[in-house]
């Protein structure tokens, strides 16, 4: 026997987002939720970085019915059709979906054993656990295949890669802090010069994948997330000139 599909509403798979990024440990101002509501149901959802200039001729090609907008500040008024309903996650998608505590990242990269490795407000920024042995350059042809690519990379002094650290952020005592755990490597989204003396003085290696591929990647991670909770949800995911799917 079988029996007709619900419809999604927007409140709806905003319910699903305030639970999955845990909003309850950001302040009222970071959580973010519903940003323009919508009673239209929603077939097919767009997920986007930011909004650009042709967005509204995008959402018509595609028939969607609403956004997911990581970025919001930049949409216009008037921009979007009247009904088209728009979700905002920012600084928890940020730290659910990128270069953070991310188990989905953990996972492609082969991580086990987990730990936390840097804390912003009490929440975790950061990961660090061991990884099966393999060479820098076998760890940099995998962090490349991840994202597609990085920016800047400075060789771990070790022959054999076994633990890495994958942090949001890359300071002085961060860096200390890996390395004093036994981390080999340090990934991050950029180098920052403040940690140099850090990376030299300990000769842990360092790959930079860039904040916008580290996004790019949570926004593909969130469209299996959707599509794994909602069987019957299209999701279409864009970063203005890189088509995901």
């Amino acid at each position: 026997m079988t029996t007709g599909s619900k419809l999604i509403l927007l409140e709806e798979i905003a319910e699903f987002f305030d639970h999955f990024f845990a909003i309850e440990s950001y302040t009222q101002e970071e959580r973010g939720g519903v940003y323009l509501p919508s009673t239209r149901p929603v077939r097919r959802l767009g997920l986007i970085l930011e909004p650009w200039a042709q967005l509204h001729q995008w959402v018509s090609t595609q028939h969607l019915d609403a956004l997911f907008l990581h970025r919001p500040w930049k949409l216009e008024p008037g921009q979007l059709a009247p009904d088209i309903g728009v979700i905002s996650y920012h600084l928890p998608f940020d730290e659910r979906l990128t270069l953070s505590f991310n188990p989905r990242l953990a996972e492609v990269l082969g991580m086990s054993g987990l730990e936390v490795l840097g804390k912003k407000d009490s929440r975790a920024i950061g990961m660090i656990g061991e990884i099966p042995t393999q060479s820098f350059a076998r760890l940099c042809h995998c962090v490349n295949q991840i994202f597609g690519g990085y920016e800047h990379v400075r060789a771990a002094e070790c022959t054999e890669v076994t633990r890495i650290a994958v942090v949001g952020a890359m300071t002085d005592s961060l860096v200390r802090e890996a390395a004093t755990r036994g981390a080999d490597v340090y990934i991050t989204g950029q180098l920052r010069k403040p940690a140099e003396p850090a990376l030299l003085e300990t000769k842990i290696g360092a790959i930079a994948v860039g904040h916008g591929r580290g996004e790019v990647w949570g926004l593909q991670s969130l469209a299996g997330v959707l599509r794994a909770r909602w069987s019957t949800l299209e999701v279409v995911a864009s970063t203005f000139k890189i088509e995901l799917i």
